[in-house]
């Protein structure tokens, strides 16, 4: 036997065996598999024989041994290197590949070094073959050396000498290779000796595979790797129980028996959730559901789950859940009834408002429903109020905690109530919850007449006849018969008559004419009736000669005499009758007599609502009139001088809704004020440019009489720049500017002077397109906190008004520019207010002597400028709209332009009027000084952080105001403008400390 050669392994004669065993005893690793490698074969776990075959007999060697457990050790070896032309082959037994297209073979093998052995012997090896064969026989081992394919030639890394015998150190080599594709059920594995000394200690054969494994819910199972080293494979898994998905969750498995990142995920069902990648039942009160939610919530307020796994929770007893409302929401019950409720009458119209149910029943969709109904005085019974009723904005399912109820009758007892119900109220089997007003409506106008017929016509007369009205509302005393030929309007006539019938005289033959009537009682006239239209009878061919000429004849004369007057009159009395000399040229004496104005041919120009005879004839000419069922109010967003203020939406007939403003007039007004109200609307209604607000139209035909006009949804601008104080761009605060002036420019070229322009009259919508808007002066200021009295009587806001038009009340587009001067600075300092805490007298003194406002912190120099020029003194000085636009235009299209800044002394310069004015001057302490500029508030801050002296006060930051307690923006910047100017005339020299 080769092992017992001496001088082979040694001159002691160590046996083969005895060496082995006792080195991979010491030697053999644990055992310990890589979960993601299925073994086929592995030597060192057979317990019995292996199997395997030596071909020829004498060449390969099993050696069979125990370790100290007493587990066989299959060792194969051959060291015939003493021979010439060796050719040893071992044959495995049939290894099944269980599916596996590709496989590893791992060898453990010794080998000696060729050069260690006696006499160097040429034929040495030192390398061996392995080859494998596919069969699906599992007894098919005898087949020809040449139908096994070669795997590879194995080398060792390192090889042992005699040396490391005696020392017992043993190079044990590891190899693995792989082989694939595998077509066949299995395969045999066969090593070939061509002459090395070898030992063969272990050969372990497996695949690899990507374990089973759990991700996001998905069980993806064991997957064989494909046979390309580089192939990933698609897995699909399949969810967990309890869970779904809506798309088969994927994840691919790489050649190296790796999961990569999975595709997909599936979610716990209804009432389960995820736990330890399972899906778990919800706990008894708790319920889940939806599979998007991650886990079981708590049933919400007022509901129970008593079962495992709940998908949805049950209402106690009394409480409700729509369908609608999701399962998260609390269960909620009907509201009790509204409160506090009362009425306001004016003749046969009510206005009821309420307060909203002290318990709204745990929801937001609370709204109303109006019962009316008619009672009897002397019986106390009570019927309903029939559909003739009006309900304003409507009877049912309001929103608002109030509601106009017309077309009452005269005289009446009603009883109204107020129900509030929410989404379950149609749920609950209890008592509808109301809130009951009684009240007793005044004596009225009568409603207008609905039948009108015609008697006899003539070609000069039309006899007409007409029933009373409806709701005459107390006894008849006179109709006024208004007529007027079709398409003049403007010029009508007027009958009245105790009787039903009259006869209208003078007519034109073969014209027709338009008639409508009205009632008057006590309580006043009606309104008008609808239009009646009807045609005198043509004259005849033989009446028409002459003498038809006669009255064509007398009218022509009259007419011309009538605008010979017209004219003459118009030279004398200047911009009488709307008139504007806004536009001077030769077209001027090209006039037309059109409503009672003269106007330029070509030319749109202003006409004063006032010298209308009758303003309503100015409200239905210069605005359209909106039927209040197209309208819906939704909510109050502020209050007017006559009325509030609302947002709703307007759908007008074969148009899309949109939101609107609504301005109402409240209930009780007088006939002045409807005329002031609604002479606001005839102003607007003027107008059509995007930076003035656009009226829609107004309501007038019922109440409450409204005026709509577009939404602005950021308000008025003066709010939102200081809600936003900081927020914007140099560019965008100049193309709010930009906006204002352009609108500016359109009312002066139609000859309309503001009076009133403020950034408190500028609307600003989402866009940051700015608007300007109130158009009522005359009215508004007798109220507006901002206004003075002048020495000619009256309230002109004096803060943003020109010298000339408070001293005599010169109001021109240049007093205009000087307002807009004003309004460029309240927005370059965010809505701060001009001349902060000075008192008006103080401000018209202060001006007078030359004093201007400073230019707000960060300002360019450009824009400061331009504020100069509007509160130029000389009012033909001042810049022209026009201009104003053009320059503005410039700065935009030339940013660069902005960068330059006002610097301190710039904006000290200005301080023309005593240094006290605005509390700048030599203060003898930090109290005066703070009590002059308003901000004595913050004298303990001070003084308690050691700013006790106006020096010590030079040296305040911004920052240390901030640690100060100092947050609000706008006394920041009032603290830090006047401290910067204490500092410019300290270095000037003009105040001493």
């Amino acid at each position: 036997m080769p092992w017992d050669w001496p001088g082979l392994w040694g001159s002691s004669r160590v046996r083969g065996p005895l060496w082995i065993w006792i080195w991979l005893s010491s030697t053999l690793p644990f055992l310990c598999i890589p979960i993601n490698e299925v073994n086929l074969l592995d030597s060192r776990t057979v317990m019995g024989d292996l199997g395997w075959i030596a071909y020829p007999k004498n060449g390969w060697e099993e050696i069979g041994e125990v370790d100290e457990n007493y587990a066989p050790i299959h060792t194969y070896q051959v060291c015939k290197v003493m021979e010439q032309n060796q050719n040893n082959w071992l044959l495995t037994s049939w290894i099944s590949n269980e599916g596996a297209s590709r496989i590893f073979i791992e060898l453990k093998f010794t080998l000696r070094d060729c050069n260690s052995l006696p006499g160097g012997l040429g034929t040495c090896k030192e390398t061996f073959n392995m080859y494998y064969f596919e069969s699906d026989d599992e007894d098919g081992r005898n087949i020809r050396e040449n139908q096994y394919i070669k795997i590879d030639t194995i080398a060792a890394d390192e090889s042992f000498t005699e040396l490391d015998l005696g020392d017992r150190v043993m190079k044990l080599n590891t190899e693995v290779r792989d082989v694939g594709p595998l077509m066949r059920k299995g395969f045999y594995l066969a090593f070939q000796d061509v002459g090395a000394c070898i030992a063969l200690v272990s050969v372990r054969v497996y695949y690899k595979k990507c374990p089973s494994v759990v991700r996001n819910l998905v069980i993806f199972p064991d997957t064989i790797t494909g046979a390309d080293s580089s192939q990933l494979l698609e897995v699909s898994g399949s969810c967990v129980n309890y869970s779904i998905t809506e798309e088969p969750p994927k994840m691919h498995c790489s050649a190296e028996g790796e999961w990569l990142v999975p595709i997909g995920k599936c979610m716990c069902k209804e009432g389960y959730e995820e736990k330890n990648n399972t899906c778990q039942g919800c706990r008894p009160g708790f319920f889940k559901a939806s599979p998007q939610s991650q886990t079981c919530s708590k049933c919400p307020p007022h509901s129970y789950s008593h079962e495992k796994a709940s998908a949805s929770c049950v209402c106690e007893e009394n409480y409700y859940r729509r369908e609608s409302d999701p399962p998260t929401m609390a269960c909620t019950r009907p509201p009790s009834a509204p409160r506090n409720a009362i009425s306001n009458i004016n003749e046969t119209s009510v206005f009821l408002e309420w307060t909203p149910p002290a318990d709204t029943g745990g929801r937001k969709d609370v709204s109303y429903n109006i019962v009316c109904k008619k009672c009897n005085s002397h019986s106390s019974l009570c019927e309903e109020c029939g559909s003739h009723v009006r309900y304003l904005p409507q009877q049912n399912s309001l929103k608002n905690t109030s509601v106009m109820v017309v077309d009452l009758l005269a005289h009446t007892n009603y009883t109204f109530e107020v129900e509030a119900e929410n989404g379950v109220s149609d749920l609950s089997p209890s008592a509808r919850q109301y809130v009951s007003v009684n009240v007793t409506t005044n004596q009225a106008a009568p409603s207008p007449i609905s039948i009108v017929k015609k008697g006899k016509i003539a070609k000069n007369s039309i006899s007409l006849s007409w029933q009373e009205p409806d709701r005459p509302n107390g006894i008849i005393l006179e109709y006024e018969i208004k007529y007027f030929e079709k398409d003049q309007e403007t010029s009508y006539t007027i009958i009245k008559s105790r009787e039903t019938e009259i006869t209208a005289d003078g007519l034109k033959p073969s014209s027709p004419y338009i008639f409508q009537i009205r009632a008057r009682t006590a309580a006043g006239y009606g309104s008008f009736s609808r239009r009646f239209e009807f045609e005198t009878s043509p004259v005849s061919v033989a009446a028409s000669s002459d003498q038809s000429q006669i009255p064509i004849i007398a009218v022509s004369v009259t007419v011309g005499v009538i605008l010979l007057a017209v004219v003459v009159g118009f030279f004398l009395s200047g911009r009488r009758c709307g008139y504007s000399k806004a536009k001077q040229d030769p077209e001027e004496e090209k006039m037309h007599f059109h409503n009672g104005h003269i106007k330029l041919p070509g030319v749109k120009t202003y006409i004063d609502p006032h010298t209308y005879e009758d303003p309503n004839q100015a409200v239905h000419e210069f605005a359209k009139e909106i039927d209040a069922s197209c309208i819906t109010i939704e909510r109050v967003i502020g209050a007017g001088e006559f009325g509030e203020v609302c947002s709703g939406r307007l759908k007008l007939p074969g148009k899309r809704e949109f939101a609107v403003a609504i301005k109402t007039l409240k209930v009780g007004y007088t006939e002045k004020q409807r005329r002031d109200f609604l002479g606001e609307a005839s102003i607007m209604g003027q107008f059509d440019h995007p930076n003035i607000i656009h009226l829609e139209g107004v309501v007038t035909k019922s109440k409450p009489v409204m005026i709509v006009t577009e939404y602005m949804e950021n308000g008025s601008l003066d709010t939102f720049l200081k809600k936003n104080d900081g927020q914007f761009t140099v560019i965008q605060l100049v193309g709010m500017l930009r906006g204002i002036a352009s609108g500016m420019k359109y009312l002066s070229d139609m000859g309309y002077v503001h009076r009133d322009l403020a950034a408190r009259n500028i609307l600003i919508n989402s866009n940051l397109v700015c608007k300007v808007s109130d158009f009522g002066l005359s009215r508004i200021l007798e109220d507006d906190p901002e206004a003075a009295y002048t020495t000619r009587g009256g309230k002109i806001p004096i803060r943003w008004t020109a010298p000339e038009a408070i001293a005599f009340r010169k109001f021109t587009s240049a007093s205009d520019v000087w307002s807009y001067g004003i309004v460029m600075w309240e927005v370059m300092s965010y809505g701060e207010r001009p001349y902060w805490e000075m008192t008006n007298q103080d401000v018209i003194k202060a001006v007078e002597e030359g004093y201007r406002l400073p230019s707000p912190m960060d300002c360019p120099a450009a824009l400061y400028q331009l504020m100069l020029d509007c509160w130029r003194k000389d009012r033909n000085s001042r810049p022209k709209f026009e201009e104003i636009v053009s320059m503005l235009d410039k700065l935009i299209r030339n940013p660069s332009s902005l960068k330059t800044l006002v610097n301190a002394s710039n904006r000290v310069s200005n301080l023309l009027v005593e240094h006290n004015c605005l509390g700048t001057g030599a203060y003898r302490s930090v109290s005066e000084w703070l009590e002059a500029i308003k901000m004595g508030r913050y004298l303990e801050a001070f003084v308690q952080n050691g700013y006790s002296s106006m020096d010590t006060v030079t040296q305040v930051t911004l920052e240390d105001l901030r640690r100060l307690g100092v947050t609000l923006a706008g006394h920041q910047k009032k603290i830090m403008n006047s401290i910067q100017e204490i500092r410019v005339q300290l270095v000037n020299g003009m105040v001493p400390l």
